[in-house]
């Protein structure tokens, strides 16, 4: 009787600790259940975004590569604004742009609407990242062919850390001062583009040469 007593006893004090205890423990495993499930879904539903995005940049990629008329371009235009409007965190979205300013460049001869696509594709890059300086570089290029110089030349300078572009973008700073008349300017960023070395030493002694400069560079 005493083992029955003790067993009863036992039962009654799981049944107390149960009403006590079990409306909290039953809480925990929900939210428990709740966040290992949830963060599956999650993880699932940034799989298929991650998908999504690659699928629609790949159709951008092929149309843009076919495009032969005004009614492909505009298709290229509508589905590089879709790939920056719904996966705008993503850097499909930046080569979307510069798909799409290509375009604007070559095809329109818009270098002011390339610039704007440009901008937005450079405000989503990281500082100093190779995408940001390649960004850069073809963002000041619209500007100087927009006629923007003052902002084509702030964005040339602000490179803070260029690496392999200095040489490029000191050149391209050059050009910029030269369309702004500072000779004196151009000759500085040519030379500085110089003394980086690179494949366009003879492109910059005969912009050298035309600044009445020695071609020494």
């Amino acid at each position: 009787m005493a083992d029955l007593r003790t067993e009863e006893e036992q039962i009654e004090a799981i049944k107390r600790w149960w009403k006590k205890n079990g409306s909290s423990l039953m809480l925990g495993v929900a939210l428990a259940l709740a966040i290992v499930f949830g963060w599956q879904a999650w993880q699932n539903h940034q799989a298929n975004q991650k998908a999504q995005a690659a699928a629609d940049f790949g159709l951008l990629v092929q149309q843009a590569a076919t495009a032969s008329s005004d009614e492909d371009r505009e298709s290229v235009s509508y589905l590089a604004n879709k790939v920056r409007e719904d996966h705008s965190g993503t850097a499909y979205a930046v080569y979307a742009m510069l798909i799409q300013a290509n375009q604007q460049m070559m095809a329109h001869n818009d270098p002011a609407a390339a610039a704007e696509s440009l901008q937005w594709a450079l405000d989503q890059t990281d500082s100093g990242s190779a995408l940001s300086l390649i960004v850069r570089s073809r963002l000041a290029r619209a500007q100087y062919g927009a006629g923007d110089y003052d902002a084509a030349l702030a964005t040339v300078r602000g490179a803070s850390d260029p690496g392999e572009f200095a040489g490029l973008l000191a050149e391209l700073e050059g050009d910029i001062l030269v369309a702004r008349g500072d000779t004196s300017g151009a000759e500085e960023a040519y030379r500085r583009a110089s003394e980086i070395g690179g494949d366009s030493i003879g492109i910059l002694r005969q912009k050298l040469a035309s600044l009445g400069v020695g071609g020494d560079a």
